[in-house]
């Protein structure tokens, strides 16, 4: 063999094998984890986008999910959302995380020009940069592209002037930019507060507006924040404390958007769909735990039982009845029940029910005229529905019910007019044309 050792051979090829097979694997393993990364940071992100509720402002019925076109009011003019798919000349594919990030947190679109605050920058704005992250990435990299235009916001002038919110942002803009944990509180509590106080943006509905529209109170800090308000004319609950629930019925009514004593009607009910329902058990629990330990009064009477039960007695007798009683028996009776508690899970309480017992009447008149549904969720499939009664009840008959619904059994609101009624009415007849 001339000194050629084939074992020398062997051997060597076969270490070299070994290294090569040894080094493929590692780089396998290697995109493998990497892949894995990458889709775990994807899963987080959508999950985030739901936590901050950008399906249920950017997307319309009949068009793709985040192609924007959803018209929203304001005291300005009518605002439609934007299209904030990848797709690079409609959407958002040409930012990059840093125009991201300052959309989302500041107000400021890739071009320079202004958000107007029917985005809740303000509250975004202690999102983390974590967050932020996950969120670009599942926006670039999971969520379709599509050239959809949606019709663009065209106020008047002065409102047409982006410009000019540099000078709201430095009057009521949000001067916090990262989220502050409360001193010695738990971390579920403050895992709850910043939910609440940034992505959840539940300020933006439930804390009163000041003189520039803008949220009195953007944390907990000060007393405004989360207490009430209203809301196109919808009266709008105070979420502290929440004296009238207990924890678990706070987490199953953001759960499926039901529990034994209310169900969810107007702007909520989209919260719940598209936002709540897909949130884990541990972060509802955490916002529950959150708004339970915030100060604040009780929102609604408690129960009188000799009030509730004088007013049962009588409609069961069904005798020298009121015109609001009498509506009540005949249009009402059947699913709230004589003693005005409903069906668990089914038909929401009035005894009680912080929306008949509002300062403002308007979102009791709109459900008596034009109905509402409760949303399918996964823990709650039923679409149970209530029917509108505008095309049944006049203007008169419903100022009636809504007044008796408002002072019968453990109830102490006031009076509802007939010119209330007119006008909830013309609003309902204007949103249909």
């Amino acid at each position: 063999m001339n000194g050629f050792n084939f074992s020398r051979i062997t051997i060597g090829s076969a270490l070299l094998f070994a290294v090569c097979s040894t080094s493929a694997i590692a780089a396998q393993s290697t995109v493998s984890d990497s892949d894995n990364a990458q889709t775990q940071l994807i899963k987080r992100g959508e999950y985030l986008s739901r936590a901050g509720d950008c399906m249920a402002c950017h997307s319309v019925e009949g068009q793709p999910e985040y192609t924007g076109g959803l018209a929203i009011e304001s005291d300005l003019g009518v605002i439609y959302s934007t299209n904030i798919t990848p797709d690079k000349k409609h959407g958002i594919g040409n930012y990059t995380e840093k125009q991201f990030a300052d959309a989302v947190r500041k107000g400021v679109r890739a071009d320079g020009s202004k958000l107007y605050p029917a985005m809740p920058y303000p509250d975004y704005a202690t999102v983390t940069d974590e967050d932020i992250h996950a969120l670009y990435t599942y926006f670039m990299h999971k969520v379709p592209a599509n050239d959809r235009q949606p019709k663009q916001t065209d106020l008047s002038f002065p409102f047409n002037q982006r410009w000019g919110m540099m000078f709201w942002n430095w009057a009521f803009g949000n001067s916090e930019t990262k989220f502050k944990p409360i001193k010695g509180a738990s971390d579920e509590v403050n895992r709850g507060a910043y939910l609440v106080q940034g992505l959840g943006h539940c300020g933006s509905c439930h804390t009163p507006r000041g003189i520039g529209m803008q949220e009195k109170a953007y944390n907990d800090s000060d007393k405004a924040f989360l207490s009430g308000g209203e809301l196109n004319g919808w009266a709008v609950p105070s979420l502290r404390g929440v004296h009238h629930w207990t924890q678990d019925e706070l987490v199953e009514y953001l759960q499926t958007g039901r529990n034994d004593k209310a169900g969810v009607a107007g702007e909520m009910t989209s919260v719940v769909y598209n936002s709540t329902s897909h949130m884990s058990e541990a972060d509802l629990h955490a916002i529950a735990v959150y708004l339970k330990q915030l100060d604040g009064k009780r929102v609604v009477p408690k129960e009188d039982k000799a009030a509730t039960e004088k007013t049962a007695a009588k409609l069961t007798q069904a005798k020298n009845l009121t015109e609001g009683e009498r509506l009540y028996i005949d249009n009402c009776s059947a699913c709230h029940l004589v003693d005005g508690k409903g069906a668990p899970k089914a038909f929401p309480q009035i005894n009680g029910a912080s929306l008949v017992n509002a300062d403002n009447p308007d979102g009791l008149i709109h459900i008596i005229l034009q109905g509402a549904q409760l949303p399918s969720t996964e823990k709650a499939p039923s679409e149970l529905m209530m029917p509108g009664f505008a095309h049944r009840l006049n203007d008169k008959e419903v100022a009636e019910l809504a007044t008796f619904l408002r002072q019968g059994w453990s109830n102490d609101a006031g009076k509802v007019s007939v010119d209330e009624v007119k006008s909830v009415r013309a609003k309902i007849t204007d949103s249909k044309e």
